[in-house]
C-alpha cells in the first residue's frame, strides 16, 4: 500500500475509487467496506484509496475547546491502522492533518478541491453516518448530487452488525474500556494488538530480574489500559506468552526516561536465550493482548511490585494453560 501525506504528490494515482473515515481499530465494519471498496475499484479499473485523518477530528476539537474529555480514547496507533489497512489489500491510503484549514473547509470546497480536483474520484462509498465540511453540513445528499453534477458514483453502507450488535469504533473502545478482549477480538476480526519499536527504558527489569519490552503508544488516551496476559510475535519462530502493562506506569517515580507517555512494557514468562540480553532492542514487534487481569496498580516499594509482578506472571500462565 503507498501511504501519502496530503494529496499533492506525482505519485498519486490519477483517479481511483475512495472511501473517507477515520478507521480507528479496522474493525469488522470497516473490512466490510472496504471489500466492497476494493470490489468497484476493480470493476473501473482504478486503485482503491482510503482517506484518514490525524489527528482525529475529535482530538482537534477537544483541544481547541480546552476540553480533553471530548477526545475519543485511541484503539490504535497510525502505525498499526495503516498496518491493518494494508493488510486489507487497499492500495493507497492519503493521510490529511485534520487542522482549523481543514476543518473550516466548506463542503462543496471539499468536493471540488479535494474529492474531483485532487484525487480524481470515479466512485465515493461512505458510512451511513457521514458527515463532512465545516460544522458538518455536508451529508449524503449533497455528495450524491456532486456525483452526478461532476461524474462520479457515490454509495452509501449501512451499519454491520455481529449477533445483533452494531460493530462501530465506538462498541470497540467500550468492550476495551471494560477490559473485555475476546469481545473486542470478536469485533476486530483478530485479536486486538500494538506495534512498534523497542524503545530502552529505565533498566528497573534488570535490578527485578524482570526484563521488559518497551513500546510507545503514540496517544496520550489509549482505548484499554491495565495487565494483560499477552502473545509476542516478531522475537522467535513462535508467539512469546508473556505479561504486559499498558498505562503509566503508576509505580514509578518520574525519572522515568518515558514518565509522562503511554507505554505497553511486556514481560516474557520465557525469555529466549538466543536473543541475548540486548536482543530485544531496536526490533518491530507486535503485542496481542488476550486477557486482562486487572487494572494498573501502585505499589509501594520494590519488594511489593515485584510481588506483584509474580502474581500476575502466575495468574497468566494459569490462564494460558488452562486454554491450551
Amino acid at each position: 500500500m503507498q501511504i501519502f501525506r496530503g494529496f499533492h504528490h506525482p505519485q498519486l494515482a490519477s483517479a481511483c475509487a475512495l472511501t473517507i473515515g477515520n478507521f480507528d481499530g479496522v474493525h469488522r465494519g470497516h473490512q466490510a467496506m472496504l471489500a466492497l471498496l476494493k470490489n468497484e475499484a476493480r470493476h473501473r479499473g482504478v486503485p482503491s484509496c482510503v482517506m484518514t485523518f490525524e489527528p482525529h477530528p475529535r482530538d482537534f476539537f477537544a483541544k481547541q475547546h480546552q476540553q480533553p474529555d471530548l477526545a475519543p480514547a485511541r484503539i490504535a496507533t497510525l502505525r498499526d491502522k495503516l498496518n491493518e489497512l494494508a493488510a486489507c489489500g487497499v492500495d493507497q491510503c492519503v493521510v490529511l492533518p485534520f487542522d482549523q484549514s481543514f476543518a473550516s473547509q466548506e463542503p462543496q470546497a471539499f468536493i471540488e478541491d479535494v474529492l474531483v480536483k485532487g484525487l480524481g474520484v470515479k466512485y465515493v462509498l461512505v458510512g451511513d453516518d457521514f458527515r463532512f465540511g465545516a460544522k458538518r453540513a455536508g451529508d449524503y445528499a449533497m455528495l450524491d448530487a456532486a456525483g452526478t453534477s461532476h461524474g462520479f458514483d457515490v454509495a452509501r453502507m449501512n451499519s454491520y452488525e455481529v449477533k445483533n450488535l452494531r460493530v462501530s469504533s465506538s462498541a470497540v473502545r467500550e468492550a476495551m474500556g471494560r477490559g473485555a478482549m475476546q469481545e473486542v477480538a470478536q469485533l476486530l476480526g483478530r485479536p486486538y494488538a500494538i506495534s512498534g519499536h523497542v524503545v530502552h527504558g529505565r533498566k528497573l527489569g534488570r535490578e527485578l530480574n524482570c526484563r521488559t519490552l518497551n513500546l510507545r503508544f503514540s496517544h496520550w488516551k489509549p482505548a484499554a489500559s491495565g495487565i494483560f496476559v499477552v502473545q509476542v510475535h516478531g522475537l522467535a519462530d513462535q508467539p512469546l506468552a508473556g505479561v504486559a502493562n499498558l498505562g503509566i506506569r503508576p509505580s514509578l517515580d518520574p525519572t522515568d526516561v518515558n514518565g509522562g507517555r503511554v507505554l505497553l512494557e511486556t514481560h516474557c514468562l520465557d525469555w529466549p536465550a538466543s536473543l541475548g540480553a540486548e536482543g530485544g532492542y531496536g526490533k518491530i514487534i507486535r503485542v496481542e493482548l488476550l486477557h486482562k487481569l486487572h487494572d494498573e496498580l501502585k505499589y509501594d516499594g520494590l519488594d511489593a511490585l515485584m510481588q506483584g509482578i509474580h502474581k500476575d506472571c502466575d495468574d497468566a500462565r494459569a490462564w494460558l494453560a488452562a486454554r491450551i
